[in-house]
């Protein structure tokens, strides 16, 4: 059995869980998210506990096992903390800055990259190489990031572009790097 599907998920105080045939609707202090459950998943709430079950062990039934229950845990954890991206911004000139609700950057195009911020997404700059994208939806804070960082991805040689804090860009050798030849 899907040993992720297995365990329980324990509804922390101050959220309340909403069963309604195979929509799952958590509501919390940040947010308010719902998710559609596959039919063939079960979804039970015993006190503050939350059980998700599948009815045999066809592969399809045990990949959605690990993923339903995956889903909700995302909700509980998403009104609750909230989840975050954080991305760097390397190069020469380039900035980013924060007007109104809008994320202006400087990428080194002949003009300014603008994306607006959309709802349930809060885009912070503390820095002018700095964006901080957060919000209640994990699905929605790692897409709003990865459309950020598809404007100007980070290049191999002098490591320019946008990036996330943790993520480590392999570096190559120029045409100086080879070696001469005689």
């Amino acid at each position: 059995m899907s040993r992720i599907g297995r365990k329980p998920i324990n509804i922390p105080a101050g959220v309340d869980v909403t069963i309604n045939g195979n929509v799952v609707t958590v509501k919390g202090a940040k947010a308010t998210l719902s998710q559609e459950i596959h039919p063939n998943i079960t979804v039970t709430k015993e006190d503050n506990v939350i059980h998700v079950t599948r009815p045999n062990d066809d592969k399809e039934n045990r990949s959605l096992h690990g993923l339903s229950r995956t889903l909700i845990n995302n909700m509980i954890v998403g009104v609750t903390e909230g989840y975050k991206k954080e991305l760097d911004v390397n190069g020469v000139g380039y900035r980013v800055a924060k007007q109104g609700k809008d994320l202006v950057m400087n990428l080194g195009f002949s003009h300014q990259v603008v994306m607006p911020e959309i709802d349930g997404i809060t885009i912070e700059c503390p820095s002018p190489n700095k964006i901080i994208v957060s919000g209640p939806d994990k699905q929605k804070v790692g897409q709003f990031a990865a459309e950020i960082r598809e404007k100007r991805l980070p290049e191999p040689y002098k490591g320019k572009g946008i990036k996330y804090v943790d993520e480590v860009i392999r570096r190559k050798e120029g045409k100086a790097g080879k070696g001469s030849k005689k």
